[in-house]
């Protein structure tokens, strides 16, 4: 009989070690490899019998993809337009930041609709989860707790049951008697996924799994356990700001970096139909430092409020922070300002915020962080009729944006006169928009345009 053997994992891209190692060869993360015990394999001499055939493309019959509403329209939108049978549907975010609200929600809106939810959670008991239901007022019948952790009597449960939707809260807290290791650990990870995503399929369910993240806002575990499930969602925000944001970030059903907006209150979470008038402010004329940007966000695009604040510092250790974008991104416009301009900022403090505890990626607000550094930093306040649009180049030009229309379109329904594009971009009816545009070649023009020179 075989011995089990033990190996040392890393805990966040799998790879496996004979002994320790104090950094991880594959992606080189410190104190990651953690020590599991391994169950014999089957023998290689052991035969094995094939169970299925090959098929031709052709001989495949056309698959007709069915969805059901989760009741939540934000929701639905992240998910492709809602939900798949037989899918599996992970969802990460920050502890607190309201995942298991948010599914608890979604189990009482499919419970109205006469659908079964089994709802198993390792992380608490009945109980408390009850708890969290009576302030939501959520008093389901259809509704069903379960508090096995072992993954391996779940299919009991389901021909039991026959639920049409399935909720594992977390994932890190499921075990298989098949491994000896411990709960959340890659190798019952690996297990647990791997037969959750054998019931979603044979049954048509559809399965909503929760994931911890780690310190770096990145899912907990190894980077296998995204590629094994069909959708993946990460739930955003800043507990300090009632705003969440769902973004997926892989879909087989649907459009990827999809999000929706949804706000915390004391019943729970409501979605957004209107983000751009969230993340708008009743701005002072007086006061300089901002500048409105169209960020365009999965398929649609909202206009938000970029704040920057350029105040003396100590030469030699000048603070770059930012809070919605990338830091590097911000040191990458001020080197621009700085060398294409001629505008020191070495011995200056820049801070840049975006409003709503927002993180933006999207290029095209280029033009509004360097307008918004360059009207604090000259203390002269941008038009409040105007929107900025245009990436930022190295050389100092302002290159074209995708979607432009659209985001001209979502700029004129919240009443805005005039709008800062790239020179040369092609408009459709721009000769029938109410809308004034402004076509920016590059820093300098922009600068004698909009600030005066």
């Amino acid at each position: 009989m075989a011995k089990n053997t033990s190996r040392f994992i890393c805990s966040d891209c799998g790879y496996e070690s004979l002994k320790w190692l104090g950094r991880c060869p594959g992606c080189g993360k410190w104190n990651s490899l953690t020590e599991e015990v391994l169950t014999p394999r089957r023998s290689l001499n052991a035969k094995v019998r094939a169970t299925a055939k090959p098929i031709a493309l052709t001989e495949i019959s056309q698959m007709q993809m069915h969805r059901y509403s989760s009741g939540i329209g934000e929701f639905d939108r992240v998910l492709g337009g809602g939900m798949v049978p037989g899918s599996i549907v992970l969802l990460g975010g920050d502890p607190g930041i309201g995942k298991s609200t948010l599914l608890l929600q979604v189990a009482d809106r499919i419970g109205r609709l006469g659908r079964k939810v089994l709802y198993l959670s390792g992380e608490e008991s009945a109980g408390q989860i009850k708890l969290r239901a009576s302030r939501l007022n959520i008093d389901n019948p259809n509704i069903y707790f379960l508090n096995d952790q072992n993954i391996d009597c779940l299919d009991t449960y389901l021909a039991e049951l026959s639920p049409d939707l399935v909720i594992i809260d977390s994932i890190q807290t499921v075990y298989s008697d098949n491994l000896s290791s411990v709960p959340g650990s890659v190798s019952q990870l690996r297990e647990c996924t791997a037969k959750i995503t054998d019931m979603a399929k044979k049954s048509e369910r559809v399965f909503f799994v929760v994931g911890h993240v780690t310190k770096d806002g990145a899912l907990a575990g190894p980077k296998v356990l995204e590629h094994m499930v069909d959708v993946v969602i990460y739930f955003e925000g800043e507990k300090h700001f009632p705003f969440r944001l769902l973004r997926g970030v892989k879909n087989r059903f649907g459009a990827t970096d999809e999000i929706g907006l949804l706000e915390m209150s004391g019943l729970g979470l409501r979605e957004v139909t209107d983000p751009s008038s969230v993340f708008l402010s009743c701005k002072d004329p007086t006061v300089s430092g901002s500048a409105v940007v169209a960020a365009f966000e999965g398929s649609r695009p909202l206009l938000i409020e970029i704040q920057a604040l350029v105040a003396p510092g100590n030469p030699g250790y000048a603070r770059r922070m930012a809070s919605g974008i990338d830091q590097n991104r911000l040191s990458l416009i001020i080197a621009v300002l700085e060398k294409r301009r001629g505008i020191n900022l070495s011995a200056c403090d820049v801070y840049l915020k975006v409003t709503g505890g927002v993180f933006l990626r999207d290029p095209a607000i280029d033009l509004g962080i360097a307008a918004a550094i360059l009207s604090s930093y000259r203390e002269r306040p941008l038009p409040l009729d105007m929107v900025y649009l245009g990436e930022l180049a190295l050389s100092g030009e302002i290159r074209a944006v995708p979607f432009l229309d659209a985001r001209l379109k979502e700029i004129e329904r919240l009443g805005y006169k005039n709008a800062a594009v790239p020179a040369g971009s092609k408009c459709d009816e721009a000769g029938c928009r109410p809308l004034a545009l402004m076509g920016v070649k590059n820093l300098d023009y922009f600068i004698e345009m909009v600030m005066g020179g």
